[in-house]
C-alpha cells in the first residue's frame, strides 16, 4: 500500500518519513526567500512542486505535506499567504486559477472507526480543482473532491462533495447557490457595473 493507490496505510512507514522531510526541504528554503528574489522563486518553485506551469505564484509561506512534490499547477495559478496542501497524494489545480489567503487543500484523510485511528492509518484521495476557479480565502477542500471549471467557491466554505463548473457556491459544507450567468457580465460586485470595455 502507498500513498497514491487510495488505499489504508502507515504514513509512519521509515522510507515514506524519509522521503517526506527530503521533499519538505525546498518549502523552506522557498518561505524564507525575501519579497525582491522573484527568480529564486520561480526556480524553487520549479524544483518543489511536481508540475508548474507559466506565470504561477504562491506568496509565502506555503505549507505542504511533502513539500508541494505532489501538486501540479497549470499556467497564471496565484495563491495567496498561508496556502496548505496536504500533499500526500496529488492535487491538480487548473489555468488562472485564484485561490485566497488560508486555503486548505487537504487530499490525506482518515478512518473513522478509532481502532484504526488510534494505529495511525492514513488514505489519500487526489483532488482536481478545474481552470480558472477562485477559492475565497479560508476555504477548506477535503480529499477526493473535484471542482469544474470557472467555479467560485465563497470565502470559509467547506468543500465535501464535487462541484459543477460555472457556479458559485458557499457555507459549511459547500452548496451551490447559483449559476454563473448573464447578471455577472454586467455586475462584478452587487450593483457594481463593469465596464463593457474590459470584455473586448
Amino acid at each position: 500500500m502507498g500513498l497514491h493507490d487510495q488505499q489504508i496505510y502507515n504514513p509512519e512507514d521509515p522510507a515514506i518519513l524519509k522521503a517526506q522531510k527530503q521533499a519538505q526541504l525546498k518549502m523552506y528554503e522557498y518561505n524564507r526567500t525575501l519579497p525582491t528574489e522573484d527568480s529564486k522563486r520561480q526556480r524553487l518553485l520549479k524544483e518543489m512542486l511536481g508540475k508548474v506551469g507559466k506565470g504561477c505564484f504562491l506568496e509565502p509561506p506555503f505549507r505542504a505535506n511533502f513539500g508541494g512534490k505532489h501538486v501540479i499547477l497549470g499556467d497564471y495559478v496565484y495563491a495567496n499567504f498561508n496556502l496548505t496542501a496536504v500533499d500526500d497524494t496529488y492535487i491538480y489545480i487548473g489555468d488562472h486559477t485564484m485561490i485566497g489567503p488560508n486555503v486548505t487543500l487537504a487530499s490525506a484523510g482518515h478512518p473513522v472507526l478509532p481502532e484504526l485511528r488510534q494505529k495511525g492509518y492514513q488514505y489519500n484521495l487526489p483532488i482536481h480543482i478545474g481552470k480558472n476557479c477562485w477559492l475565497g480565502a479560508g476555504v477548506v477542500v477535503v480529499p477526493g473532491v473535484t471542482i469544474g471549471d470557472n467555479t467560485v467557491v465563497g470565502a470559509g466554505a467547506v468543500v465535501t462533495k464535487d462541484l459543477p463548473a460555472n457556479v458559485v457556491a458557499v457555507g459549511v459544507p459547500a452548496k451551490v447557490l447559483r449559476p454563473i450567468s448573464d447578471h455577472d457580465r454586467k455586475y462584478y460586485h452587487g450593483q457594481m457595473k463593469i465596464d463593457p470595455k474590459l470584455l473586448s
